[in-house]
């Protein structure tokens, strides 16, 4: 399946629900620190729900050692500046996919780590600036996921 990266989340409810959607669909979760927040957070642990347990979570020390773990693998960054639409790439299983913390974005050093075609955006109305970081992660998790035929899938 996908592996998905947030570099340096803030708000402990938006990694919960991530927590919930990674373990509902598959996908591996990497945190890289510094954390917003402790991962014994009560609002962490409730928007996950029981989740915790049947996810993938994996935590970073920083940039340079998540970057490692991926040496090899297609990375994607999303971002409001990203060059191309999420839904017009081809995902295949063992694709990376990193969001940036909910105040501020991927910092342009770690996007420039990436070519611009694998710099993407999800479209939005004019003059507005950002959508949910839970909610782009599973529009994105999900698209992945739905050309690949919901492997693995239940029902």
């Amino acid at each position: 399946m996908f592996d998905v990266i947030l570099y340096e989340p803030e708000i402990p409810p938006n990694t919960g629900n991530i927590v919930r959607l990674t373990a509902n669909s598959g996908v591996r979760l990497h945190l890289v620190e510094p954390l917003g927040f402790d991962l014994s957070d009560r609002q962490l642990q409730r928007a996950g729900l029981d989740y915790h347990d049947l996810a993938h979570v994996t935590v970073h020390r920083d940039w340079a050692a998540c970057r490692a773990c991926f040496a090899g693998r297609r990375m994607f960054a999303l971002s409001t500046r990203g060059d191309v639409r999420y839904d017009r790439i081809v995902y295949v299983p063992g694709d990376v996919l990193l969001f940036g913390p909910e105040t501020r974005g991927l910092p342009q050093a770690v996007l420039e780590d990436l070519p611009p075609s694998q710099r993407l955006r999800i479209p939005m109305r004019p003059g507005n600036r950002s959508i949910n970081l839970s909610n782009a992660v599973a529009l994105v998790v999900y698209e992945g996921w739905r050309q690949s035929g919901f492997a693995g899938a239940g029902g």
